[in-house]
């Protein structure tokens, strides 16, 4: 039932990957890895419009860790962090947004620290995460919005054969206070995804 609480099983692994829900002491890691990449996100995501301080991603950190303990989807929703499985250093985050359990539907959102990014790791987080979603979760319909000037996130999207359902005119302000186009990508099965090993 939507109300019941469900169970997460955790941490998800792939080759090169280890994902699990985030804990408070994660902070210092999360908060070198947004500075590092700011001037990428700031260029995007929302969040990003000024530096982060180490109290705030303290307090983010907080506040996730209790969406995941009450399951409440809403802002941060439920982020999900990426760790080198070898050396254990935080790569980045994932997450899934706006969780519907009536219509088992869910968005995945992510980023990436810019000195891990090309190397095919998001993509291969949220391959990982999108047969997490529609096999443990059973959802019906996984979907990725970004930015139409937002390349990088398209083409994670594209790789993993999310097709493109729409182009949203004028449906987002950017941390310039711009006006830009958002695009909805989604899949609907794991079928012809790109092969991966992935436990959890």
């Amino acid at each position: 039932m939507p109300h019941q609480l469900r169970h997460f099983p955790f941490p998800i692994t792939t080759p090169r990957l280890l994902l699990r829900k985030p804990c408070i002491e994660d902070s210092r890691a999360v908060n070198a890895g947004v500075e590092e990449s700011f001037d990428e996100l700031h260029q995007f995501m929302p969040w990003a419009r000024q530096r982060q301080t180490l109290q705030e991603t303290e307090l983010f950190i907080e506040q996730a860790v209790t969406n995941w303990i009450v399951q409440k989807s809403e802002e941060p929703w439920f982020p999900i962090f990426i760790f080198d499985r070898t050396t254990q250093e935080f790569i980045g985050a994932t997450g899934y947004h706006h969780i519907e359990w009536e219509s088992m539907c869910l968005h995945i959102g992510y980023w990436i620290r810019t000195s891990k990014s090309g190397q095919g790791l998001m993509t291969e987080a949220v391959n990982a995460l999108t047969r997490y979603a529609v096999e443990e979760l059973g959802m019906r319909r996984v979907a990725i919005t970004c930015d139409i000037k937002n390349i990088r996130s398209q083409k994670v999207a594209q790789r993993l054969g999310f097709a493109l359902e729409a182009t949203l005119k004028a449906d987002r302000v950017m941390v310039d206070d711009q006006i830009s186009d958002t695009l909805v990508f989604a899949r609907y099965s794991t079928a012809d995804l790109p092969a991966l090993e992935v436990s959890w």
